[in-house]
């Protein structure tokens, strides 16, 4: 971890017992094209030699794209993907920080995208399907070893389903695997249940007499 990297730690629920599991960095390859634009401002700033009357302009634009490309270079160190035995949360920015996190419990299917020049190089991209979409989670790019880390979303998504499942009291079902129906109220009372009844103490000495049915 560099000095420009977001404080992980900070985003934990420690004392719930979570951990990191994984922590995703922007691949290089989403460094490219903010380098060629870096590459392409010091070259227009060189132009102020061959057009000595207004050297400042080329000079400034050169600036300008360089300052923007170092931006996104910047942006893009800082944009990181975070996997715990929780969640999932993503900590971007710059200037201010923005935080987008899900629970494992809504994460219902991970897409994983590969196009050609990923293949290559080793990246790719996560598509997220929650119940809840998420703003800033659906989409993940640039993510080195996309493979590997989908199965590890997986798995502790799978582990984190059986933790719940576990803690969880079963419900009855039937052959095909169906909840089954609450059982029906008991009936209503019938007349022989609220029959009147009538007191019955043949010496009159007791203080609690027996009642018998009429």
């Amino acid at each position: 971890m560099t000095a420009i990297d977001p404080r992980t730690a900070k985003h934990l629920i420690s004392d719930q017992g979570e951990y990191v599991i994984d922590e995703v960095r922007k691949h290089w390859a989403a460094l490219v094209a903010a380098l060629l634009e870096m590459a392409g401002g010091l070259l227009l700033t060189f132009l102020a030699v061959f057009v000595p009357k207004v050297w400042w302009l080329p000079v400034l634009l050169g600036i300008g794209v360089m300052v923007h490309a170092g931006w996104l270079v910047l942006d893009r160190r800082r944009d990181h993907f975070v996997i715990t035995n929780m969640r999932v949360f993503r900590i971007h920015g710059v200037l201010s920080e923005h935080v987008a996190t899900m629970p494992l419990s809504r994460i219902l299917d991970i897409t994983v995208d590969k196009p050609f020049v990923g293949r290559i190089f080793g990246f790719g991209h996560f598509v997220f399907e929650s119940a809840a979409q998420a703003q800033g989670l659906r989409d993940i790019r640039y993510v080195g070893d996309p493979d590997a880390r989908g199965l590890t979303i997986q798995r502790v998504v799978q582990q984190a389903g059986l933790r719940g499942y576990a803690g969880r009291r079963p419900v009855p079902s039937d052959e095909l695997g169906l909840p089954m129906p609450p059982p029906p109220p008991p009936p209503p009372p019938s007349e022989q249940d609220t029959e009147p009844y009538e007191a019955f103490d043949p010496d009159d000495t007791s203080t609690d007499p027996i009642r018998l049915p009429h």
